[in-house]
């Protein structure tokens, strides 16, 4: 089995491509297009072949911008025809399948859709660390402060999040079916995933993350669910 995935260059040593990623050949390419000539010639290297290939530009014109916007639909647009591209050029008996890993929500630039953790003492009480982005936060208390800062948290977001402590989270089955012993202890002692489009921003510590339009990491149909293409030749 021949194993290889093509990417941009600047993914080739990062943690995410080295625990998810690891075991097949890296081959950096800057242009959509050769990246998608590259994986076509990469399945047709071998009489079994599995390759992966990423094109970052939709997910950061959806940051940048919004899902609503004329770039991100550009960029949507472009995509097709990088897809078009390689399934022109499948070898026989190969399948392509081409998806997203999360959806994205737009969330305007007010204070009734971003809370600022950073300007909300309630919030901020009883808290040692501020975890997770603004659509899926992971509060840790300091020692003793969990049951008080859970008590608030779910006052103050009322029906905006869902609030949770790490066990409530982990027997409803936000983290999967089965969680390693080792990785539990991550989760914060209190969670907060949004329900509507809201985003709990830390404006001092995370000014980038704060400033961007386009949003995810809920559990929302809108976020969650993203569609799956195949294309078999």
């Amino acid at each position: 089995m021949h194993a290889a995935q093509v990417s941009s260059p600047t993914f080739a040593n990062t943690p995410l491509t080295k625990v998810a990623l690891s075991g097949g050949a890296f081959h950096g390419r800057l242009s959509g297009e050769d990246r998608m000539d590259l994986a076509a010639a990469q399945l047709a290297s071998a009489d079994r072949a599995l390759v992966y290939t990423y094109y970052a530009e939709v997910d950061g014109a959806g940051h940048r911008f919004g899902v609503d916007s004329d770039t991100w639909r550009g960029q949507l647009a472009h995509v097709d025809r990088l897809v078009q591209r390689l399934a022109e050029q499948l070898p026989p008996r190969s399948a392509l399948y081409v998806t997203a890993d999360h959806g994205m929500i737009d969330v305007p630039f007010d204070e009734r859709h971003r809370i600022d953790f950073d300007e909300d003492w309630e919030l901020k009480a009883g808290v040692a660390l501020l975890g997770g982005e603004g659509r899926a936060r992971h509060v840790y208390a300091v020692p003793g402060a969990m049951d008080d800062v859970l008590t608030c948290w779910r006052e103050v977001l009322g029906e905006q999040f869902w609030v949770a402590s790490r066990d409530e989270a982990i027997a409803s089955g936000w983290f999967g079916p089965a969680i390693d012993d080792r990785v539990v202890h991550r989760i914060g002692d209190v969670v907060a995933a949004a329900r509507d489009d809201v985003l709990l921003i830390a404006s001092e510590r995370e000014p980038r993350e704060s400033a961007m339009v386009g949003n995810h990491g809920s559990m929302t149909p809108a976020e969650q669910l993203v569609p799956l293409l195949e294309v078999r030749s």
